[in-house]
């Protein structure tokens, strides 16, 4: 019987989060297709919580356990996986949409001489076809794309949540000749702390592109923040952009906040930002675009021109503070 297989993603001795919400849509498409859910444990020292993570959905659990993979190494990775596809018998598999699993997957399905598909928020099977959703034209529109046979994919991390059930099965070691890496895990750099943590802020106030400059942040979106007493946050493309420094950025590649109010100005609302603030207590979207996706997670939603209610707004607030 064929397989739908969950990589799991291994950070400071725990499976992430994300592993989980992988699990949740493995089980949709075994359920809908008839496969078996199976998963892959990679690291050092990862036999207990492989174990754990079989019983909690990842049903039978296979464990490369070796000091090759105590830091990510993309050879060594993928030399596991491709022996984790084969020993498991799948047709799909599922990895997270992060920077192991960007790195990785796409040489995965290389190596299989398969389909695929990155950035996913959903996946439904059928039978041996299996459909995954992205979104496309930032994040306007999503795209439906029909898989027939083998598909490795990228699920993005926050799209379902993650499972919360239990599983039969247990962690089995599987013997992977991972040797002759050319890589080389050299170390881990640390960003040096900017006094800038969003994740404890009661407010957060965000821009995106449309904010239209990097002035405006400190002109528009600042100010707002300071008079509601919380944090100015930001979207990727303005980070990328090199607008603010990416202490700024919420959002799956960023920092995932919840706090009671969220401002959303000029954002779009692409899935890498939503799964880190939809959590907030309140969430206030401003965009001139009443299709935007962020209006889909607001609590208020405002259809109109940023640069005319954001300042009305800190007006307010100064008034109220006296």
């Amino acid at each position: 019987m064929a397989s739908v297989l969950v990589v799991t993603e291994v950070s400071n001795g725990s499976i992430r989060e994300a592993s989980l919400e992988l699990v949740s849509f493995a089980r949709k498409v075994a359920e809908s297709s008839g496969r078996e859910v199976k998963s892959l444990v990679i690291g050092s020292g990862v036999e207990g919580v492989a174990g754990e993570f079989a019983g909690k959905g990842g049903g039978e659990t296979l464990v490369v356990d070796t000091a090759d993979a105590a830091n990510y190494n993309v050879d060594v990775f993928k030399k596991a996986i491709l022996a984790g596809v084969e020993a498991a018998g799948a047709d799909i598999v599922l990895i997270s949409n992060t920077p192991a699993g960007w790195d990785v997957a796409p040489r995965i399905a290389a190596a299989l001489d398969c389909a695929f598909v990155s950035d996913c928020t959903n996946v439904e099977a059928s039978g041996s076809s299996t459909t995954f959703t992205r979104r496309v034209f930032n994040g306007k529109l999503d795209a439906q794309l029909s898989v027939e046979g083998t598909a490795v994919a990228t699920v993005q991390p926050g799209a379902t949540e993650p499972f919360s059930g239990s599983s039969d099965g247990a962690a089995t070691k599987l013997d992977a000749d991972v040797s002759g890496a050319r890589a080389k895990f050299v170390e881990v750099k640390q960003s040096e702390s900017t006094g800038i943590d969003l994740t404890k802020a009661d407010v957060v106030v965000s821009g995106g592109r449309g904010v239209g400059d990097p002035e405006k942040f400190t002109e528009v979106i600042q100010p707002l923040a300071d008079a509601l007493g919380g944090a100015m946050g930001a979207s990727r493309p303005v980070v990328d952009a090199g607008w603010l420094p990416h202490a700024h950025q919420v959002g799956s590649s960023g920092q995932v906040v919840t706090p009671k109010l969220y401002v959303a100005a000029g954002i779009s609302g692409a899935i890498q930002h939503l799964v880190g603030m939809k959590g907030s207590n309140y969430i206030v979207a401003i965009n001139k675009d009443a299709d935007a996706p962020i209006f889909e997670v607001a609590d208020v939603g405002v259809v109109a021109d940023l640069f005319e209610i954001v300042p009305a707004l800190t007006e307010a607030a100064s008034a109220a503070k006296g």
